[in-house]
């Protein structure tokens, strides 16, 4: 009855964080159980009460700050100067300056927003089809959930009760290897398609890009430089990053004007209340998952299934990109990990990072899949292009994705080196 109302709510179109606690108060009602029933408030509040999720809405403000601070687009003339002359040239800055608004920003969503509006227009101009521009953005969002900072990564070291600068460093190598898969992908469609072969800036244009690009690189130095030289937690660089960012924009790029900042902020503030109101209905909901023992069922039916830990990562991700299709991933990520942490760490011996990294990665491959596809209605809205278009052009990316997750089931080292 509980996963027929589930599923009701779900399909009804109502918001994700209802469904969790509505779902969640209807199982207690009909249990009967009134320790669950006055234990409801204080597992509610429960869930966001942590220091670390502080940086998701620093982190949020860190990025609207860029964007409308002039800072993204200084990082997409830095890109420019580095892989602008290849052919495809705009594909690979495209590519290049996702991954560089992935080391600020951290969420996938934001970062699809933000870089469809700066280069998708950028791309059609000089030629390139608009589906595959479009796909090429939304494959950049892939890369916000493992290059560090990522709130998916905050939320997990919160729940996971790990380090989560030790989770943003585990992320380094797995969100580079990422990108080199997204280079193959573009290399291979761009020889097919013959699109044009980019132009090197001038010397003047290059000296140009420098000197106003460098400063805006300093945000993501300073949030992942702070991290790995243990100056400075997480939520203080980001605090750090939000910073550089108004000084930036308002001081040194002048696109930014105080006027502006009432805007931004109540724009953060809307986003980072949808987030921590996501976590408190998903961990209401966790907790009724882990009070009927299911990780327990679970971890019974997993362990007749297989014995080897490379095989478990598989099947587990088979199964989360079914519910990435459907659950929002923050949502999923708070529902799965207290059942399946446990099965990993003690009955396959995986590491909480390889674990954490692997299911990141795959659930916000559900923002760019059908029938859901958060990831693909955000670039559709932005560029008129429609949903399946852009879904069939993003294929070649999303096999390169698959690839980097099975390498990163196989080879745990690829998590760990860094550590």
């Amino acid at each position: 009855m509980t996963v027929a109302v589930f599923a009701f709510l779900l399909l009804g179109a109502v918001p994700i964080a209802l469904v969790l606690a509505l779902t969640a108060l209807f199982y207690i009602q009909v249990s009967g159980n009134t320790v669950l029933f006055e234990s409801y408030p204080q597992q509610l509040f429960g869930a966001i009460e942590s220091y670390g999720l502080l940086a998701i809405p620093l982190f949020m403000l860190a990025g609207e700050l860029m964007n409308e601070g002039g800072v993204t687009r200084r990082l997409i003339d830095l890109a420019r100067l580095l892989v602008g002359g290849f052919r495809g040239g705009l594909a690979y800055i495209n590519l290049v300056a996702n991954m560089m608004m992935a080391a600020i920003i951290g969420s996938a969503a934001s970062q699809i927003a933000i870089m469809s509006r700066a280069m998708v227009p950028a791309m059609e101009k000089e030629g390139y089809d608009k589906p595959y521009s479009a796909a090429i953005t939304a494959a950049g969002g892939l890369l916000s959930p493992i290059i560090p900072p990522s709130m998916l990564f905050v939320l997990f070291g919160v729940m996971a009760q790990v380090p989560i600068a030790d989770m943003f460093i585990a992320g380094i190598l797995p969100g580079l290897l990422l990108g080199g898969t997204f280079f193959l992908a573009i290399a291979v469609v761009g020889l097919v398609q013959q699109y044009p072969k980019g132009e090197w800036p001038s010397r003047q244009e290059a000296m140009k890009a420098l000197k106003m690009g460098l400063p805006a690189m300093s945000i993501p130095l300073i949030i992942i430089g702070g991290i790995l030289l243990g100056l400075a937690t997480p939520t203080e660089s980001a605090a750090l990053a939000s910073l550089a960012a108004l000084l930036l924009g308002r001081y040194l790029y002048r696109d930014l004007r105080f006027a502006m900042l009432p805007e931004v902020l109540k724009r953060t503030a809307i986003n980072a209340g949808l987030v921590i109101m996501l976590i408190a209905a998903a961990g209401v909901f966790g907790w009724v998952i882990v009070y009927e023992q299911l990780p327990q069922m679970a971890a019974a039916w997993i362990a007749a299934l297989t014995t080897d830990p490379f095989i478990f990562l598989l099947l587990l991700v088979g199964v989360l990109l079914l519910v990435g299709m459907i659950v929002d991933g923050i949502a999923a990520l708070i529902l799965v990990v207290p059942i399946l942490l446990p099965i990993a760490t003690q009955q396959f011996d995986i590491t909480p990072y390889q674990f954490g990294v692997v299911v990141c990665l795959t659930l916000v491959l559900g923002l760019l899949t059908p029938p859901v596809g958060a990831g693909l209605f955000i670039v559709s809205s932005m560029t008129g292009v429609p949903p399946m278009r852009i879904f069939r052009a993003l294929l070649p990316f999303l096999l390169a994705s698959l690839a980097t997750l099975v390498l990163l089931a196989w080879q745990p080292w690829l998590t760990l080196a860094l550590l």
